[in-house]
């Protein structure tokens, strides 16, 4: 397991390895200019976008078999799958510990935002604490890391069509085979992402993870494959993609950098990720797109990102990244041209191969 771990609610200083470039500004600097309210979580505030997410969902489930009609299924998918992304993004704070500070709040509220779209809770928190800790490192980041040239020539084709050609349906697999370089699943506490004292967290979620599955296996057998697919299969499609799509970019973009050991430090890899504006989505899945903040203090309630971000901006300076262009239009941009970075060299960059170089 990567060592280079920071828990829930730590901002530890973070030695510069010996040949890396500092900063010109550190996270206490950062911090400093940020309110004292934004690292501040309120439980009934937190709460409260759980249960109104749950309302949501819910109520789209009501009108769904009340209306029971063919043409409304494919726009139930798209509003249920957004809503079962939303509850997802409940349980990412509850993994982050910016829920609230108790951890048995969060465990709780975690499991029953995460079980039910089938996410392991504790199995998925403990992985991305370690995308969250080596954000930006070639070498030990968790998802969404780019390979070398010389690997991506040497993968084999069905690697590559996850990978890079079905993007947005990887989610899934991803739970169970995280890449042929870094192997293990999030639901045996014996895979290489845990360590032995968190064996009884991911066996829970495990367990738990199978009830689900029990459960809807029961509706299947009960009311048959039309029912699961239209109640829950094509949601939870929808909430794979919204997963797949937000990460891949805040995380695959030819303008972020990308460090190998001797090169990075925690506060620089937290700035190897880009914002991006999702319209009126950014209400709905809880302003996920304020990523950059997002990554520098792992332990911020999403409803203060936004305020921390404007704080933060003026210092940052060209080392804050947004976009503004179109979700679509982006994701396309770096589908076609993020495919891996060179094999060597301390700060490296997406490239695409050659046939796609303008």
């Amino acid at each position: 397991m990567p060592h280079n771990l920071i828990a829930p609610g730590e901002s530890a200083t973070v030695a510069l390895p010996p040949c890396a470039e500092a900063l010109p500004f550190t996270l206490q600097d950062l911090k400093a200019s940020i309110p004292a309210y934004c690292f501040q979580p309120s439980v009934w505030k937190s709460l409260s976008y759980f249960f109104l997410d749950c309302g949501v969902i819910a109520a789209l489930y009501a009108i769904a078999h009340f209306l029971n009609a063919w043409w409304f299924f494919p726009c139930f998918w798209l509003a249920q799958g957004t809503m079962f992304w939303a509850l997802f993004v409940v349980g990412h704070d509850c993994g982050h510990g910016s829920f609230s500070r108790q951890k048995w709040l969060n465990s709780l509220i975690g499991h029953l935002s995460h079980t039910p779209i089938l996410v392991p809770y504790h199995g998925w928190r403990i992985s991305h604490r370690t995308h969250h800790s080596n954000t930006g490192n070639l070498d030990t980041d968790e998802s969404w890391y780019p390979v070398s040239q010389a690997k991506y020539e040497q993968m084999p084709w069905y690697e590559k069509l996850f990978r890079f050609y079905v993007p947005l349906l990887a989610y899934p697999i991803y739970l169970f085979q995280r890449s042929s370089d870094r192997k293990g699943s999030h639901f045996h506490p014996a895979s290489d992402l845990f360590r032995p004292s968190e064996k009884w967290d991911v066996l829970t979620s495990t367990a738990l993870w199978l009830l689900m599955i029990g459960f809807l296996g029961g509706l299947t057998y009960a009311y048959g494959w039309l029912f699961l697919v239209q109640y829950y299969v094509g949601p939870y499609i929808v909430f794979v993609v919204w997963l797949d799509l937000v990460t891949f970019l805040h995380h695959t973009e030819q303008e972020i950098p990308w460090y190998r050991n001797s090169d990075w430090y925690f506060l620089k890899g937290a700035l190897s990720t880009i914002d991006r504006d999702y319209g009126f989505i950014n209400a709905i899945h809880h302003d996920i797109g304020t990523h950059v903040a997002h990554h520098i203090f792992l332990n911020m309630p999403h409803y203060h990102l936004r305020a921390a971000t404007k704080a933060i901006k003026p210092i940052l300076g060209t080392y804050y990244r947004k976009s503004d262009e179109s979700i679509w239009s982006g994701f396309v941009r770096s589908y076609r041209t993020c495919r891996f970075v060179p094999n060597t060299g301390a700060e490296v960059y997406y490239q695409a191969p050659k046939r796609q170089r303008s």
